[in-house]
């Protein structure tokens, strides 16, 4: 007898979904972070880093971090070519305060970029931190 007929569509469904939610955790757990300090370190170092801001462009208008470029986590698929020069090169991510950047960084992965960093606390840390923010 089938599980579904055994136990009934709700639960065989909420097997499912929750299978599917510990798989995305596992995945999303193996993303690496950086500090806040370990970034103004390598900006300062002028290291060949692209930082991504993955929030939309109202959000990055009123204030980003220093040479963050804006893709709006949702366009990003789409737009993956404009940052195509970056694949071998480190890319740091961030959002508001981590959600975004977590489905962003999986297009990335999906998309063939080798090294990704999840800024650790995203803007969120470091407007806190009053760290340094531009605007446009």
């Amino acid at each position: 007898m089938s599980f579904v007929l055994r136990y009934g569509l709700p639960l065989a469904l909420s097997v499912f979904f929750g299978m599917q939610v510990a798989a995305y955790n596992r995945e999303t757990t193996r993303i690496a972070q950086i500090s806040q300090a370990d970034l103004i370190s390598q900006i300062r170092a002028k290291k060949p880093l692209l930082i991504l801001d993955v929030r939309t462009k109202k959000e990055y208008d009123v204030g980003h971090i220093p040479g963050a470029i804006n893709i709006d986590f949702k366009e990003l698929k789409k737009r993956i070519d404009e940052i195509d020069s970056f694949k071998n090169a480190t890319v740091v991510v961030y959002c508001e305060r981590g959600i975004r950047a977590t489905f962003a960084i999986a297009t990335l992965q999906q998309a063939g970029f080798q090294s990704i960093l999840h800024l650790k606390g995203d803007m969120s840390a470091w407007r806190s931190n009053s760290l340094t923010i531009y605007s446009n």
